[in-house]
């Protein structure tokens, strides 16, 4: 693209075949497309910009053998995100991904209260050709709480970030999580399978409610320090606050969270004791499955190391 000169529009144009038919059109047209996700397949039907033998559809419609889609992808709108020079710890990076170790206190994306300093703000300073595509969201697959530290995979272009996506909507991607609760739980491991939507009242708030949408957090106990456990919790879905709405709702909130804790402040945490600190996924370019690591950071370790010199038996090792 030469100096000066704007994105242009792309019209694609192609037929239904037999294999297609009785599909939902947003499915067949995310099929055919390979750099558009579904979610950005109805926003283009929504706008008009997707049509079914010249006339607008909906995203659910049914289409027949020999129907023609006719698309228009607009180019990227711009956008007011500024790149920042905010330091990021790189685990790893290719030209498809690239895997960061959140800091706690970093919001993930610009958003009402946040529109600068975020995750997204020191993404764009450090990979400036991370595709945006009008959203002020470029590149991301999952969210971490802002007081929640630990690993995150981000797409650096439409096709790894569709290609990882998928793969969340597979449960193909493992995400483990060092939590800290109150309280002992009943058994050493199991699962915690509970609908988790907007809390009827408290409408910032998640909660366990029975239209909510279907969630399932697997753990297993590490360590019981006095009053308090160790878990590695490890998420079958990905639904807003789900680790800490569950533990909350089983009576063994997590230490330190102000929102859905018993106890926040106790032991001295400044924040929540949540720390994602495994992540797993194929990678786009070759499909090879990587597994990821990252250390409890200081804050969170320190209170653990005072855990354990007050409460476990001498000559004990510890679970982790």
């Amino acid at each position: 693209m030469g100096a000066g000169s704007e994105p242009a529009e792309r019209r694609l144009t192609f037929f239904v075949a037999e294999g297609e038919a009785g599909q939902r059109v947003d499915r067949v047209a995310a099929a055919r497309i390979p750099d558009l996700s579904r979610s950005r397949v109805q926003q283009l039907i929504e706008a008009g910009l997707l049509t079914v033998n010249g006339l607008p559809v909906r995203p659910g419609r049914p289409v027949r053998p020999g129907d023609r889609l006719e698309v228009r992808i607009p180019p990227p709108e711009p956008t007011d995100l500024v790149p920042e020079p905010i330091p990021l710890r790189v685990v790893y990076e290719d030209a498809d991904v690239v895997v960061i170790d959140k800091p706690a206190g970093l919001v993930v994306h610009p958003a009402p209260g946040h529109p600068r300093g975020t995750l997204v703000n020191a993404l764009l300073a450090r990979y400036p050709d991370l595709s945006v595509g009008g959203s002020l969201r470029p590149g991301i697959v999952h969210r971490l709480d802002r007081d929640t530290s630990g690993l995150m995979v981000i797409g650096r272009h439409d096709a790894a970030h569709r290609l990882l996506q998928a793969q969340m909507k597979q449960g193909e991607v493992h995400k483990a999580y060092l939590v800290l609760v109150d309280g002992h739980l009943p058994e050493r491991s199991g699962t915690i399978d509970a609908p988790i939507g907007r809390h009827p009242r408290r409408r910032k708030e998640m909660a366990v409610v029975p239209n909510g949408r279907p969630a399932r957090t697997l753990y297993r106990v590490l360590e019981e320090l006095g009053p308090y456990t160790l878990v590695e919790a490890t998420l079958a879905t990905g639904r807003t606050h789900q680790i800490r709405v569950h533990f909350a709702h089983i009576g063994h909130p997590v230490l330190g969270d102000p929102t859905y804790g018993k106890r926040a402040g106790v032991l001295g945490l400044p924040r929540q004791f949540l720390h994602a600190f495994r992540l797993g996924f194929r990678l786009p370019s070759d499909g090879a499955y990587r597994e990821f690591e990252s250390p409890l950071p200081d804050d969170l370790a320190t209170v653990l190391d005072r855990l354990r010199q007050r409460y476990r038996a001498p000559g004990r090792e510890a679970a982790r």
